[in-house]
């Protein structure tokens, strides 16, 4: 049995791959991490018996190791227990699926104690890029992709890096693409979660709807696939049938399709380089009439473009830019600010910011801490 830990198991993510690890009957669960969503994850711990469970929140960590006494499950808490089993050795793949950039230092953790990552959290990338594809290269550890749209792109480029000419993200528009910019400006907490094609958590969902979701995925492309931001394009695609294309060298398109479903490339990741078998309903090529593609609309969307302009800069401004919009959706989320000054925000505190260029960790750890307060204090005055 080949061993893992799953960082964020109690998320989306992180529940589709115990599913997926329970189908396949070829792995065995050394580790799991909660924030603190302990009732899951005692779930998660009765039927999976990981030796480590961290639990972020340090009373919710408490109360679980009370509940679990006699068991045996170990229960850490903090960024130290997340460090610890994401640096864990003897482990054949660690599973990143913790939201935001809490998902960084964790990461590292495992590229540097050798482990193989596969990466659900983005903001791995967005932050850390150069820190993180430095780390791989002299480890020489692989990074699998997780994100559907990523995920897709690896299975293209097999036998196709060198006449790779860019890379298209598809992404389904959310649940305003349609909607006027008068209309935007009232949409609810409750609209914005309900995406047309994806269940996800609460934080991607706002996220896919101001698209600054896909602004993300095109700086994690970048340093994913090594291209160009110039060469790496956004189609929305409202079916989400195509996950993502490659155009080659003499013009031929590939796609990669499937149904909207995480645990296909979940499972990808965890038989790779092997294909498996899946649960997964096949997609039936006769159940949807037509494929629509558009572009993205920058004016009522501006998100994409902010992370365009943060990534093309680089150093820490992409981590500024991931840290400002955690906390505008975060205020969202709770009713303070309205869906429009989401991205208003972001660019707001990017203006503000000092960007400096080939950072390490603390550097990172420091902007994104400056950049949280920022936005805070545009929040305080504003709304």
């Amino acid at each position: 049995m080949k061993k893992i830990n799953v960082l964020g198991s109690t998320g989306s993510i992180g529940t589709q791959t115990l599913e997926v690890i329970t189908e396949l009957n070829k792995w065995q669960v050394q580790a799991l991490s909660a924030y603190k969503n302990i009732d899951l994850l005692e779930e998660q711990i009765k039927r999976h018996q990981p030796q480590i469970a961290v639990v972020v929140d340090e009373d919710a960590a408490y109360e679980l190791d009370q509940r679990i006494k006699g068991s045996k499950t170990e229960v850490l808490t903090g960024v130290k227990g997340l460090n610890e089993i994401a640096g864990q050795k003897n482990i054949d793949l660690v599973l990143n699926a913790i939201v935001g950039a809490a998902g960084l230092a964790p990461s590292i953790a495992a590229l540097k104690a050798g482990n193989k990552l596969a990466l659900a959290n983005k903001e791995t990338l967005v932050s850390g890029g150069p820190l993180v594809k430095k780390i791989a290269s002299e480890k020489n550890v692989q990074i699998l992709p997780v994100d559907s749209e990523h995920n897709a792109i690896f299975q293209l480029l097999t036998g196709h890096k060198e006449e790779l000419s860019e890379i298209i993200l598809t992404a389904s528009g959310g649940p305003f693409f349609n909607h006027t910019l008068s209309e935007l400006e009232s949409v609810s907490v409750a609209e914005a979660l309900k995406h047309p094609n994806w269940e996800m958590g609460s934080k991607i969902t706002i996220d896919s709807a101001t698209f600054m979701n896909k602004g993300l995925e095109v700086i994690e492309a970048h340093w994913l696939f090594n291209v160009d931001y110039d060469n790496i394009k956004v189609a929305v695609h409202p079916q989400s049938i195509i996950h993502s294309m490659i155009r080659l060298n003499d013009g031929s398109l590939l796609a990669e399709l499937g149904p909207a479903n995480m645990k296909l490339p979940i499972q990808f990741c965890l038989t790779y380089p092997e294909r498996k078998s899946s649960s997964v309903k096949h997609l039936d090529l006769f159940s949807f009439n037509a494929l629509e593609f558009k572009r993205p609309d920058h004016s009522k969307f501006p998100a994409l473009k902010l992370a365009y302009a943060a990534g093309r800069a680089g150093g820490t401004l992409p981590a500024v830019l991931n840290a400002a919009n955690e906390v505008a959706v975060a205020n969202f989320l709770k009713g303070i600010v309205p869906f429009m000054a989401i991205s208003s925000i972001v660019a707001q505190v990017m203006e503000k910011h000092n960007n400096t260029l080939d950072p390490d960790l603390g550097t990172i750890f420091t902007a994104d801490k400056w950049a949280r307060q920022q936005a805070e204090e545009v929040i305080n005055k504003w709304y």
